[in-house]
Order: C-alpha cells, then sequence, then structure tokens
C-alpha cells in the first residue's frame, strides 16, 4: 500500500478509469447529420456566442471514423435512414446518440408515410434534444447529459445499452394574452 503523505506534492493519484472518462468527456467529436432547421440550432451552437468548444465538442466531423457521438438534427426520411444506419455502423466504439428536436425523435409535425416517426426505431439513442427547432441552450445541456453518461458508465465492457434519457427545457413559456380583441378587416370579432 502506498503512502500518500510521502508523495510529493506535484504527485497526483487517482483511478485509471476516471482519467480515461474525463479525457473522453472533454473531447467528444460530433459528427452531425443536420437536414432542416435544426441544423440551423446545431451550427449556432458551434458559434461564439455559445461556444461549444468550452465542451470539448467544437471538433465536428465528417467523417464517422473520426466522430463518437452522432447528433442527427432534423427531419430523416425513409430514404436517408440507411445512409444514416451505415454511418452509423461506420463510427467508432464508444458512440453516442443525441436525437434533437421534435422530427428526429417523434417525427415531428411530419406525420406522413415517407418520414421516420422517431430514429430510436433504427439506432439506439442515448439522450433526447425536445423542442421545435431546439435552443442552443438545449442542445449543449443534451451534451452535457452525454458526458454525465460518459462519466458514470466507466470503461465500456461489451455492447452499451442507450439510456433514452430527455433533456427538460430550461425556460418558462410565457402565458398566453387573454382579453385582447381581435380584429378582422378593422372589425372586432
Amino acid at each position: 500500500m502506498l503512502d500518500t503523505q510521502q508523495l510529493p506534492d506535484n504527485v497526483l493519484t487517482t483511478q485509471l478509469k476516471k482519467v480515461v472518462n474525463w479525457a473522453r468527456r472533454s473531447s467528444l467529436w460530433p459528427m452531425p447529420f443536420a437536414t432542416a432547421c435544426c441544423g440551423i440550432e446545431l451550427m449556432a451552437t458551434a458559434s461564439s456566442r455559445y461556444d461549444l468548444a468550452r465542451f470539448g465538442a467544437e471538433a465536428m466531423r465528417f467523417s464517422p471514423r473520426q466522430s463518437d457521438l452522432m447528433i442527427v438534427a432534423g427531419r430523416v426520411t425513409t430514404k436517408m435512414m440507411p445512409v444514416l444506419q451505415h454511418i452509423y455502423q461506420q463510427m467508432t466504439e464508444p458512440k453516442w446518440v443525441i436525437s434533437m428536436g421534435a422530427c428526429a425523435s417523434t417525427g415531428g409535425v411530419f406525420d406522413c408515410y415517407s418520414t421516420i416517426q422517431g430514429i430510436d426505431q433504427f439506432m439506439p439513442v442515448d439522450v433526447y434534444v425536445p423542442g421545435c427547432p431546439p435552443r442552443p441552450e438545449t442542445l449543449i445541456e443534451g451534451i452535457m447529459a452525454i458526458q454525465r453518461i460518459i462519466d458514470e458508465d466507466g470503461l465500456p465492457k461489451g455492447p452499451r445499452r442507450p439510456l433514452q434519457m430527455a433533456v427538460e427545457p430550461s425556460y418558462v413559456p410565457a402565458p398566453q394574452p387573454v382579453g385582447v380583441p381581435i380584429t378582422l378587416g378593422g372589425r372586432r370579432i
């Protein structure tokens, strides 16, 4: 047993899994799959105003072999799904998935035959980010949830089961105006 009192001041002792998880969560490399308005919010998240670099996730990689976090932002059609699954399979292990927005999570307002009604039917999703489109702050909260998952998981031991965690909105909606007269063509309705 090593007595930590006899170590010099410039030596730090810790567990290997904590160092590995700290390095892994502090250097996420996202693979964006952005198809619609959620993609604009994803781009805004990487801008200087929201600064995704604070969380070590600013290096967007468009090669699945260089990324470990897939962010599916926007609607996914049935013709896109095989491509999305192929990209997911090419990503290195361990890998995580964020479903960003109502369209990627549930199909959104597009309740039709050609739109996938939630990507979790075809691939494991770790974090759902709600909104139409979700604000950049909500996506940052989702990335922080992925970082918490990485901290808790430890070193991977075989196939990983997705947690399917949903991020709650961080704003309070304003009440609807009541008693405001509605006019049509100058006449009150």
